[in-house]
């Protein structure tokens, strides 16, 4: 009699390949969900599970495939259409993802976790009003949910809405004491003052024992901006000291890679590839606002898209996500790059511009504003001859205190270590150095410190090298009322000030060691 093989059931099979995803295993994976799918090709979940393995290895179109055969099956899934609509933002096919949405926004108009999706999913695509409306409308249909008011709260910093915002993260706070992040945005939303702070409440959390490892983080970059508001310069250092070494050695980052990276850029790169003939595209409306976070190209974006000629479609991701959409197969960072000097130029600027044509409205100029696109300006460079390319600079010790100072949501590895840092910012200047060099004449360097010095002669410069006409609402930025979702979202809702100039003064004792890594005399 033959021997009968009974097989794990599928829902124990998922789980399996839910264990081997969260730990990156991808080559497992493929195999299983493959097998999965042979035995139960109606197993909703198994394609979900196939588009999230597409997803991680960065296959977005073969992601839409397997979600097709999902919602063939299940067509109303929320899962499934959200899913579909991230992969849509991926491919850059923004005003299909933003159809998706509102006609999933119709049909949860009673389902507060699918609406507070559905803001997540807005974020995504840049409709931060939208994202507001969805995540309020959570709110309001289950208050009771730490993770919707959390949401909500987030969403109100984008749209401006700092003093509500402020409300509702103390309510959620009360609601869920141990959700740590709030404690952190809480603290970035205004001036802590002696009679109003809450330094007292976060010592006391951190004292107690922590739910999270991140945690620890949290709390204390939250203790260090209320000390350094309240003037308590030596402890608030002690408490983003702490916080920055807890968030370091939760990572495997080695900045020797973006060295060298930067380096490998450099080489190939050089004036024979400029000198060399690219296709291209003539397109005037470009304008990249770059350089190091916390270095002003917050304040810069702001000012400029104050003009009512130029919009700012924020931080984007659409140039490096149309670089590896034409080099897929890269097998390392170093390929990757020289596989994107052998690029049609053309065809690179024809899927960014096609990217961010999705977001566009119909101004003359529109900005990007993502700081790291300054390793990418040799590219934008031969694809977009006429796109203007502004470069802030800024006291490095300032610059670097900024950045050691923020908690990045995501990226920036580099800024939670004094050696990490200084190894990149020199990495960087290099690059730069090198730019201005192959490339004379297409950068325009703009200190922040001389924004603040001369901010009307800085703006008719700024205005002038992206070629428009001088408009005195660019003065009044802070009055400019698009929405904003950077980690300055609080600070450029103000007038201009100088009290950001030599900040890193107050801490010229614990910055000692940093101040000589990056070369600079007290």
């Amino acid at each position: 009699m033959e021997a009968v093989i009974t097989r794990p059931d599928p829902k124990t099979r998922l789980a399996e390949i839910d264990r081997a995803m969260r730990g990156r295993q991808l080559g497992q994976v493929r195999p299983l969900i493959a097998a999965l799918l042979r035995d139960e090709p109606r197993f909703v979940d198994a394609w979900i599970a196939a588009a999230r393995l597409e997803q991680m290895s960065g296959d977005h179109a073969a992601m839409r495939e397997r979600l097709a055969r999902a919602l063939e099956l299940a067509p109303n899934s929320p899962l499934a259409r959200l899913l579909d609509v991230e992969a849509l933002v991926y491919l850059g096919q923004i005003g299909d993802a933003l159809a998706g949405l509102a006609a999933m926004e119709s049909e949860a108009v009673s389902d507060a976790a699918w609406m507070s999706r559905l803001s997540e999913s807005y974020t995504q695509c840049g409709a931060f009003a939208a994202a507001e409306r969805c995540a309020r409308a959570a709110c309001e249909l289950d208050p009771a949910q730490p993770a919707i008011r959390y949401n909500f709260a987030s969403s109100l910093i984008s749209t401006g809405k700092l003093e509500e915002s402020e409300r509702e993260f103390d309510r959620l706070i009360a609601q869920a004491p141990h959700d740590y992040d709030a404690y952190y945005n809480r603290a970035t939303l205004r001036k802590q003052t002696p009679d109003d702070n809450h330094v007292a409440e976060l010592r006391r959390m951190l004292a107690a024992p922590k739910r999270t490892r991140m945690g620890e983080v949290q709390l204390n970059y939250a203790l260090a901006l209320e000390l350094e508001n309240l003037g308590h310069y030596a402890e608030s250092f002690e408490a983003l000291k702490r916080g920055a070494d807890a968030r370091r050695a939760m990572m495997a980052y080695r900045v020797e890679g973006d060295v060298a990276t930067m380096a490998r850029i450099a080489e190939v790169f050089d004036a024979g590839f400029f000198a060399s003939e690219h296709t291209r595209d003539e397109t005037e409306g470009p304008v990249f606002v770059l350089g190091l976070p916390r270095s002003g190209t917050t304040l810069v974006d702001r000012i400029l898209s104050a003009h009512p000629q130029i919009e700012s479609l924020g931080e984007l991701n659409d140039w490096p996500l149309a670089l590896t959409g034409l080099t897929r197969g890269s097998q390392s960072k170093s390929d990757l790059v020289s596989k994107s000097a052998a690029l049609d130029m053309r065809q690179l600027a024809a899927d960014y511009l096609f990217r961010v044509g999705q977001r566009r409205l119909d101004y003359p100029f529109f900005i990007d504003k993502t700081p790291a696109n300054f390793l990418y300006i040799g590219l934008i460079a031969a694809a977009l001859p006429n796109a203007r390319i502004i470069h802030l600079v800024r006291d490095p010790m300032d610059n670097a205190l900024g950045m050691y100072k923020a908690l990045f949501r995501m990226g920036y590895p580099f800024s939670y270590d004094f050696g990490d840092l200084a190894q990149y910012m020199r990495a960087k200047d290099r690059l730069m150095e090198h730019w201005r060099v192959v490339l004379p004449g297409r950068i325009l360097d703009v200190r922040y410190e001389d924004i603040i010095a001369d901010q009307e002669g800085q703006t008719r410069r700024l205005l002038e090298h992206v070629g428009v006409d001088w408009d005195p609402a660019c003065l009044d930025f802070h009055t400019n009322a698009s929405p904003t979702a950077t980690a300055s979202a609080a600070q450029v809702r103000q007038p201009l000030y100088a009290s950001a100039v030599g900040r890193w003064r107050r801490y010229e004792r614990e910055l000692a060691p940093l101040a000589e890594m990056l070369g600079v005399t007290p």
